[in-house]
């Protein structure tokens, strides 16, 4: 990197503004390869971002506010601190013991909730996932999954109800509920709401492309098809994916 940032023209301009959207770029190429299970690509990714961390560090050291010395002793620093059952003689039960300690030393840090730490920038759905971790680290959560199930059926009857009246505003706002909820009900089935859509997504995209491939071989234009017809595609489509899909 040092030589790079020295002798490299692009590498040079750089600044930690410019890196910035690269680097979610590169986050988001590391998100990918997990899902997928890709280990050689989760390697390769993480090369990626760790240069990038090598990268402002050394921004850092150059407008002398820290290295990557200085980086890696705050974070740990930072981590004996809030595990006090590791590095100190506190006990804890199980892993929401440890959640509820760690949101209550950041409060004693000075944090002045405990939402402090869900990034403005989150996609939708990881920003709802980390509120809600959030809050039930301080015991703001449904006991079980069949309340949460019960609040999603309320969330639905009133998006219908709003639906119905026409309310565009009312209708966003509920509709934004129900996703909320159904967020929420992830967590008490042990399913990552976000890794799940995009799996779905997937899903969708692969039978769409085997669809828009048949219709090419078999000389059909889906753009003249009506539903129907573009249906019975589909579901040959869910028959010969099955296998990769499950």
């Amino acid at each position: 990197m040092d030589e790079l940032r020295e002798q490299c023209p692009w590498d040079k301009k750089q600044t930690i503004h410019t890196l910035r959207k690269l680097t979610i770029e590169e986050t988001y190429e590391l998100s990918d390869a997990i899902i997928n299970e890709d280990w050689k690509g989760i390697k390769e990714e993480l090369g990626d971002l760790f240069l990038h961390l090598v990268f402002y560090a050394r921004i850092g050291k150059e407008e002398t506010k820290f290295d990557v010395t200085d980086v890696l002793n705050t974070v740990c620093e930072k981590l004996i601190h809030r595990h006090p059952h590791i590095y100190g003689d506190v006990k804890v039960a199980d892993e929401d013991e440890v959640k509820r300690n760690w949101e209550q030393l950041k409060l004693k840090e000075g944090k002045k909730s405990v939402l402090e730490g869900v990034p403005n920038g989150l996609p939708a759905i990881n920003k709802a996932q980390r509120i809600q971790d959030k809050v039930r680290a301080i015991g703001f959560d449904w006991d079980d999954k069949s309340q949460v199930m019960l609040k999603i059926e309320e969330e639905i009857a009133e998006l219908k109800e709003a639906v119905e009246i026409g309310n565009g505003t009312e209708i966003e706002l509920e509709f934004g509920d129900v996703v909320f909820a159904l967020i929420n009900y992830s967590r008490f089935i042990n399913v990552d709401a976000e890794a799940a859509l995009e799996k779905t997504n997937q899903k969708f995209m692969k039978r769409f492309r085997w669809m828009e491939n048949y219709a090419i071989e078999n000389k059909l234009n889906m753009h003249e098809m009506n539903l129907e017809q573009l249906d019975e595609i589909w579901n040959l489509a869910k028959m010969q994916l099955i296998n990769s899909t499950k």
